[in-house]
């Protein structure tokens, strides 16, 4: 069933599916999230009781969480259908940590980075952590679209489970429409996502490091020359500009929020791939070539830090 198309009546339509996604405790349900949205803070969960949009008494918020029950997967098509327009559309993986420090009996919790709250010094909590994924717009503000998340056990692979979720999002997404793109954090591993997502009909953007180092194909062997050949040619040191070759595409612009912008990709680039299927197996390693894009930018919104 199409969504409305104005605003108002998307809305109504988007709050009866997702009374529909719930088979037990759906009106305590739908106002709980109402509560939770009109809060400005809640110490406990009788507080949210107190909204005025919650019609029922404190008694039935845990009964709610405690026997409410919910389609996942009608939830997560509702939210696939209400995805603002996008050419193309594009997601963006991340990991959330929710911080359970002092709930020792908690089951599943592990050890994850916050970068806010310290244990030692160190910005490592224990908590759960729930990777997400979220529709992203080309306006300037902070709005998204979730449309995934999942808990994340402490010895569960990142990768591994961001290309499973990829895998279930694009059963979901329209086919024949443009290639949609996801992009990732640092902490991921450009190589083993796209071994992972090979077959899949996606782009994957992933953010590197500043000392992270790829190499070119290596030249054709001389003739007559035996042995094994090379796997690696020159090497593409991020943290060295003397390394960096001819680019192989290069774009000029201007923004009026970043001023003069100069964008740099080199195409054809690959790591010395750690992770793969034949590790400890004495295999080759898998070549994964990918193109490396240099962003630089004249100026940022934020003060605090140079470009």
């Amino acid at each position: 069933m199409p969504m409305p198309t104005s605003p108002l009546a998307r809305l109504g339509a988007f709050r009866t599916e997702l009374h529909a996604c719930y088979t037990r405790r759906a009106d305590a349900l739908v106002e709980l999230g109402d509560a939770l949205l009109c809060a400005q803070t809640f110490p406990s969960l009788p507080h949210l009781s107190l909204e005025p949009v919650y019609q029922r008494g404190w008694g039935s918020v845990y009964a709610a969480l405690a026997s409410g029950r919910l389609q996942v997967e009608r939830l997560r098509d509702l939210l696939v259908d209400c995805l603002p327009p996008a050419d193309p559309l594009v997601f963006a993986v991340d990991v959330t940590t929710w911080p359970r420090c002092d709930a020792e009996c908690s089951p599943g919790r592990g050890y994850y980075y916050h970068p806010s709250r310290h244990s030692a010094g160190q910005p490592i909590i224990a908590g759960w952590a729930y990777q997400w994924i979220t529709g992203l717009g080309f306006a300037r503000d902070s709005w998204t679209a979730p449309v995934d998340a999942t808990r994340l056990h402490p010895l569960d692979d990142t990768d591994q489970t961001a290309a499973a979720q990829i895998r279930a999002l694009l059963g979901r997404l329209p086919a024949g429409g443009p290639v949609p793109l996801f992009v990732f954090d640092g902490g991921y591993d450009s190589a083993q996502l796209t071994l992972d997502l090979a077959d899949a009909r996606v782009a994957v953007l992933v953010r590197l490091r500043s000392d992270r180092c790829f190499y070119a194909d290596p030249p054709p062997p001389p003739p007559g020359k035996t042995g094994r050949p090379r796997r690696h040619g020159a090497k593409f040191n991020c943290a060295d500009p003397a390394t960096w070759p001819i680019p192989t595409a290069t774009l000029h612009t201007v923004d009026d929020q970043y001023g003069t912008v100069t964008v740099q990709a080199w195409g054809g680039l690959h790591p010395k791939q750690q992770r793969h299927p034949g590790h400890g197996t004495r295999r080759p390693r898998p070549i994964v070539r990918g193109t490396i894009i240099r962003v630089q930018v004249e100026r940022v919104p934020a003060r605090t830090r140079p470009p």
